[in-house]
C-alpha cells in the first residue's frame, strides 16, 4: 500500500511521503486562489469548489480565508455553510449534510496522532472520519475531534470542545462539550 492509500484507509503513515507532499502543494496553490475570492461571485467561488472538493453541493459556501490540508476529502451537501475563517484537517472523509451551517472559526480534525511516543516519534499519523448530519447548527470557534459524528438536526454551542458523538436533534455546548438538551 502507498503511503496515500493507508491515509485514506485511516491507516498509520507518513505524511511527508512525496505523493502526499505533492498533493497538499496542490491543495495549498488551490487555496491562495480560493482565499483571494471573497470579490468573485457566488458561482465563480462555487465553481472553484467543485474543482478542489470532493463534493460541494448546489448552494455550498465557503467564505475566505479558508484551510484544509488537501480538499478532496470534504464533502459538502447541498446549502451547506461554512463561515469565515474555517480549518478543516482532511486527511480522511469529512462530510457535511445539507442545510447545516458552521459558524466562524470552526476546526474539524481528522487527523489524529498515536498515543504510543515511539510511535510519534517515527512520524506516523492516522485519521479518523467525521460526519457532520443535516440542519445541523455548529457555533462559532467550536472545535470538532477526529472521529466524531454529529447527529441530524444537532447544535454545538460556540466555543464548544466536541470529544463524543452527538446524538440527532441534541444541544451540546462546553470543553468537553457535554448534552444540554
Amino acid at each position: 500500500m502507498t503511503q496515500k492509500e493507508r491515509m485514506l484507509a485511516g491507516e498509520l503513515y507518513v505524511a511527508d511521503d512525496p505523493e502526499l507532499v505533492a498533493d497538499a502543494a496542490r491543495a495549498a496553490e488551490w487555496l491562495d486562489r480560493y482565499n483571494r475570492s471573497s470579490t468573485a461571485t457566488p458561482a465563480d467561488r462555487h465553481a472553484l469548489l467543485t474543482e478542489r472538493l470532493g463534493h460541494a453541493g448546489r448552494g455550498a459556501t465557503i467564505r475566505p480565508p479558508f484551510h484544509c490540508d488537501y480538499g478532496y476529502n470534504l464533502h459538502l451537501g447541498e446549502g451547506v455553510f461554512l463561515n469565515f475563517g474555517c480549518t478543516v484537517l482532511d486527511v480522511v472523509a469529512v462530510r457535511i449534510g445539507a442545510g447545516t451551517q458552521i459558524g466562524p472559526g470552526v476546526q474539524i480534525l481528522t487527523a489524529d496522532h498515536p498515543r504510543d511516543p515511539d510511535q510519534r516519534g517515527q512520524m506516523l499519523e492516522f485519521g479518523r472520519p467525521v460526519v457532520i448530519g443535516r440542519n445541523v447548527w455548529i457555533g462559532g470557534a467550536a472545535l470538532i475531534l477526529p472521529g466524531i459524528t454529529v447527529g441530524d438536526n444537532a447544535i454545538i454551542g460556540a466555543g464548544s470542545v466536541v470529544t463524543r458523538d452527538v446524538p440527532a436533534g441534541a444541544t451540546v455546548a462546553g470543553n468537553p462539550a457535554r448534552v444540554l438538551k
